[in-house]
């Protein structure tokens, strides 16, 4: 089993809301008023986004994010990895 941190668990949330209307650009605010996610950690979570290619976003009066691709070309290790870093499995061995 995988657990996800916090933050990992808000960018797949943000991701999917992006994902719905892929051609409509939102605000942070937006995303915030529509995932009920404090305005402050969303904006948080789509810098890592952002940096990580995830997201695009335009500055501006007509200004927001949307995803850089096509929702199903996004994975979410890829949206994992934008903000915990890399993904290491290790192996869980017993001793008897």
């Amino acid at each position: 089993m995988i657990i996800l941190s916090k933050l990992a668990d808000y960018a797949v949330i943000i991701a999917t809301h992006l994902g719905v209307e892929a051609d409509r650009q939102m605000t942070a605010a937006g995303l915030a008023q529509e995932s009920k996610l404090p305005r402050a950690t969303v904006a948080k979570v789509l810098k890592a986004l952002a940096h990580a290619g995830i997201v695009t976003g335009a500055r501006g009066a007509a200004g927001g994010y949307r995803l850089a691709r096509p929702a199903a070309a996004i994975s979410i290790a890829e949206l994992v990895a934008a903000i915990d870093g890399a993904i290491g499995l290790t192996q869980c061995t017993s001793h008897m």
